[in-house]
């Protein structure tokens, strides 16, 4: 009977395709679950925040100190309130983890040389531990560290190829080469032993080495404008190259040979010198400033080149003749009849200054001085067809019987009482008078009384043909 059901299984074609396609779907379904998490296994789910999700993909291993113990899930986009985007991930991770500290850190690593990553979880030390469904944020994210791929991806294609190629000719080289090799690593310890100073120097923050590489890349980027030219350079250097191989051996040759007992006196008084660069450094930063202005002034100066040059070569000439001059100058401060007569200046000089004080505001306020010339040029030359008016005053008749400025048989009985106002030193502004002009600037009303000296009030400083300065000097 066995055997008769067993041939009838066997013999039926429909039956052994229909298990056959049965296996088929559940391999796939086994085979699927085991790509995309722990099959059959609890999981402990979180979520994870990436910066990047770059070369991270359903399936990655998520490892605890280099052990699997889960798998990515899913892989989102996400974006903060903020507008910055991150990669949001779900991590699958085995139920005997669970719970992780809230503080544990992530990190993406490099898998394999193909670019494959797995997620490096490292559990923190807080007690608290990450609840189901709970998120290891963005602040929590341990920068990778710099793959061997990113650093040939930075490159162009172009460069990528060159690059192989200085590869393929470089290992020939050190292929042929492997004694040699041998025998420079086999000296390395000393040079190490050597550059541990140097290294730790240029770790230090007063060295600054952020900075030079800044300047340096400053520098670049000053440079690429002219990078044609900076090549062509290197195609004129040929013919220096030549020159220079004419006289490598020896003289080049034994200069290398010579040159480390000058190395081994740069290292021996290096650090004796460091307080000088130190202050050079500084001496620098503080002119800094001062250059900068120079970019600014730097037309000026160049404008007073252009002027000064001319002037500079025309001055031989000058000083040819000012040596006469000076010659002359010297004999006349030597002379003892011209020192007497500068002290003599100096005397008479003593002696005019309080009358020159005096009378100097009669010019320089009330302009006495010009209008006395200007009046007597008037008075001697103008007149009318009778003749000038310096004659006139000699033949006119007296202005009325018996006046008082005219020669009288009798005393004066005119129509009135005439008084007598006589100013005999009228004030000029001078030092210690009232500041005015009283001369041709009596006033034309006056009490009935006789008036001998200077008019009450006064009478201001306006005259005739004055400027602005003599109307403000001595304010």
């Amino acid at each position: 009977m066995k055997t008769r059901h067993q041939s009838r299984i066997s013999s039926n074609p429909a039956l052994i395709g229909a298990v056959t396609i049965v296996i088929i779907v559940v391999g796939i379904f086994y085979s699927y679950n085991a790509n995309n998490g722990l099959p059959y296994v609890p999981t402990y789910d979180v979520k994870a925040e990436l910066p990047n999700g770059a070369s991270i993909v359903q399936g990655n291993e998520v490892r605890i100190a280099g052990v699997r113990v889960g798998v990515v899930g899913d892989v989102k986009a996400g974006q903060l309130d903020s507008g910055e985007t991150f990669a949001d991930l779900t991590l699958k991770i085995d139920k005997s983890y669970e719970p992780i500290p809230d503080n544990s850190t992530i990190t993406v690593r490099q898998r394999s040389a193909l670019g494959l990553k797995y997620l490096l979880l490292t559990p923190g030390d807080s007690d608290e531990g990450l609840p189901p469904g709970g998120t290891i944020t963005l602040s929590q994210f341990t920068p990778q560290v710099v793959d061997q791929d990113d650093v040939w991806n930075m490159f162009q294609p172009s460069v990528r190829r060159a690059i192989q190629k200085d590869l393929l000719e470089y290992g020939g080289m050190f292929a042929a080469r492997g004694s040699a090799i041998n025998r420079i690593l086999g000296q390395l310890p000393p040079l190490l032993k050597l550059a541990k100073p140097v290294t730790r120097n240029l770790a230090s923050d007063e060295t600054d080495l952020d900075g030079f590489i800044n300047g340096l890349a400053q520098a670049a980027a000053e440079v690429a404008p002219v990078a044609q030219q900076q090549a062509d350079q290197y195609v004129v250097l040929d013919t220096t190259f030549s020159a220079l191989a004419a006289v490598a051996r020896p003289y080049i040759q034994d200069s290398i040979t010579e040159g480390y007992k000058s190395e081994l006196v740069t290292l021996r008084e290096g650090p004796r010198i460091r307080p000088f660069l130190y202050s050079s450094a500084r001496f620098m930063r503080a002119l800094l400033p001062g250059a900068r202005a120079l970019g600014e002034s730097a037309p000026v100066v160049n404008r007073s080149f252009d002027i000064g040059i001319p002037v500079l070569r025309n001055s031989p000439k000058l000083n040819d003749q000012l040596a006469p001059t000076a010659r002359s100058l010297k004999l006349f401060g030597e002379s003892t009849s011209n020192n007497a007569g500068i002290d003599a200046l100096i005397d008479t000089e003593d002696i005019l200054e309080p009358l020159l004080s005096h009378v100097a505001p009669a010019q320089n306020v009330c302009n006495y001085l010009a209008l006395l010339l200007r009046n007597a040029q008037e008075f001697s030359s103008t007149g009318n067809s009778t003749g000038l008016w310096a004659r006139v005053v000699t033949v006119l008749p007296p202005p009325g019987p018996n006046g008082l400025g005219n020669p009288s048989a009798a005393p004066a009985n005119g129509p009135g009482v005439n008084y007598l106002r006589y100013n005999p030193y009228p004030n000029t502004a001078s030092p210690g008078q009232t500041r005015e002009c009283e001369a041709g600037n009596e006033p034309t009303t006056l009490p009935a009384n006789q008036i001998i000296g200077n008019f009450p009030g006064n009478q201001g400083i306006m005259t005739n043909l004055q400027s602005q300065e003599q109307l403000n000097w001595g304010k």
